[in-house]
């Protein structure tokens, strides 16, 4: 555990990506099995504790802690492990803790109600790092700055294998991974896993420059297709047997029943999970309802059906297609949509482009009349690499609208910004009320942040816990991809990604935009 612990402590202040690959290397090389495994799985988000959740820690403390003197430290802090680490009463150090592999045993099989001793002995045994990392891998918020794909890139460094032959394996095998530890050093063969019982890196597109790439491409080299504003997803069909994987590689199945149920055939296919009826696309405000749920609700499928909208296609039965050019893969799709009519897959239509000119216009109107997201635009030469190759596919977003909006309250935010009001609350005019419509948490300056927390300290009229009402004055100018109605908010607009695009110093707050002006962001039915 100790090792772990300054793993944890090393990736969590060192900015360094290349540090952060040569500590990560150095730990997988240096722990013996199944240490290492288990921490991979902590790392990259594939183990968690069904039972040791941040209440039950946070009850674990105020047990031994005054609750008043943990409220102050946490809202200071801002981060529940670190405020853990150092507010604990008893002395640490005191006694090994044990391996990591034996403590995912301890919180797997351990009661529920006997957590919070076994908790409690371990932090009293742990130096601080040691519970700070404790509470760290129990909550499975490690805010560190690390990605599957950066512990993925140091197994390649530390073994010296091919990045895109771990990712291959990578949603085949399971914890504590000893079997890819054993390819990884020669000790056995690449694992060999079934095409239909995994999931596959998917290829993805670069931001088009406007100015410089888009006058090099022509309607000859590059296929047009729409952005689809839903979730990126893989389809897997083989054997009757259907699997539904988001862009990560979650296993999203069990939330999409009316899809995987209702698909046949043999293929493995990349498209866009969307909501609606007769594979016309609702908002994604609608899509939201159905996402992160485990299990979707008869109510939703009955009001919101689910769809997929393919572009492309990674394997054509049991053959694997991804060497062959774009083309070949789309009329290989084509063909398989013919012959295998579903009722729940359709494909994704490809616009026809004369010049650049002329596919702005058509990106704007789409936009505009349709809310897509824009256009992406594909080498009809390319084949389907995993990960994020240049100049092979690019996408075009729409251009961001643009909205005056009023700041109400600010939360600090989290690690290094927990010192910090960084998360905030805006909103419009309602008459003589001013009503939220989103929050946004990035979008300035380190210097602009240093500011903001200023003026709101400073301009404080009640507080909430963490939260800080503050005086309807100051006016963000607010950029967002779409708006749409929503009986969530009280204003009935949601904001699609909404960030800080300048914050108006200058700007009276009587002169923000109003409920009105919102909803003629959002496009007519």
């Amino acid at each position: 555990m100790k090792a772990f612990a300054q793993l944890l402590e090393i990736l969590a202040l060192t900015p360094s990506r290349n540090r952060k690959i040569e500590a990560l290397s150095r730990y997988f090389a240096t722990t013996p099995d199944p240490d290492r495994g288990y921490a991979l799985a902590i790392l990259t988000g594939a183990m968690s504790f069904k039972n040791v959740k941040p209440a039950l820690l946070k009850e674990t403390v105020l047990a031994e802690v005054d609750p008043h003197l943990f409220a102050l430290s946490y809202d200071y802090v801002g981060d529940l492990g670190e405020t853990i680490a150092l507010i604990w009463p008893h002395h640490g150090g005191t006694e090994e803790l044990p391996s990591l592999a034996e403590l995912v045993e301890l919180f797997t099989i351990t009661p529920k109600p006997k957590l919070p001793g076994l908790i409690g002995s371990l932090l009293t045994r742990a130096e601080i790092n040691e519970r700070w990392a404790l509470v760290k891998m129990t909550t499975g918020a490690l805010r560190i700055g690390l990605s599957a794909r950066l512990a993925k890139t140091a197994l390649a460094d530390m073994s010296g294998r091919d990045l895109q032959a771990i990712e291959e394996v990578w949603h085949g095998i399971s914890m504590p991974y000893s079997e890819l530890f054993d390819w990884l050093e020669g000790r056995s063969d690449r694992p060999d896993i079934d095409h239909a019982a995994r999931f596959h890196p998917m290829m993805l597109s670069n931001p088009i420059d406007e100015a410089r790439d888009l006058p090099a491409l022509s309607p000859a080299d590059y296929a047009a297709e729409w952005k689809w504003d839903g979730i990126r997803v893989q389809l897997i069909a083989s054997g009757g047997r259907v699997s539904l994987f988001s862009r990560t590689g979650d296993d999203i199945a069990n939330a999409f029943p009316d899809v995987v149920d209702r698909v046949f055939g043999d293929a493995v296919l990349d498209g866009e999970l969307l909501v609606g009826r007769d594979f016309v696309p609702a908002t994604f405000n609608d899509l939201q309802q159905r996402l992160n749920r485990k299990t979707a609700s008869a109510k939703h499928i009955a009001e919101l059906p689910a769809f997929i909208r393919a572009y492309d296609m990674l394997f054509d039965g049991a053959e694997d297609i991804r060497a062959l050019p774009w083309t070949e893969r789309r009329a290989r799709l084509e063909a398989f949509l013919s012959r295998e009519k579903q009722h729940v897959i359709d494909i994704s239509p490809v616009i026809d482009w004369s010049d650049a000119e002329m596919l702005a216009a058509i990106r704007r109107r789409g936009a505009d009349e349709e809310g897509h997201e824009g256009v992406m635009l594909k080498l009809r030469s390319s084949p389907y690499v995993p990960g994020r190759p240049k100049g092979l596919w690019y996408k075009w977003k729409r251009d961001p609208n643009v909205v005056d909006t009023v700041l109400m309250y600010a939360q600090r935010g989290h690690g290094k910004r927990s010192s910090f009001y960084s998360d905030y609350t805006f909103g419009v005019w309602k008459g003589n009320e001013i009503v939220p419509v989103g929050k946004a948490y990035f979008g300035f300056t380190d210097a602009e942040l240093k500011e903001l927390d200023r003026w709101i300290r400073n301009n404080t009229i009640a507080s909430f816990g963490p939260v800080r009402e503050v005086r309807k004055e100051l006016v963000f100018e607010v950029a967002f991809d779409s708006a749409q109605t929503s009986n969530r908010h009280k204003s009935g607009v949601a904001l699609r990604f909404p960030r800080i695009n300048r914050i108006r110093w200058d700007k009276p707050a009587g002169e923000a935009a109003t409920i009105d002006e919102m909803l003629a962001f959002i496009p007519a039915s």
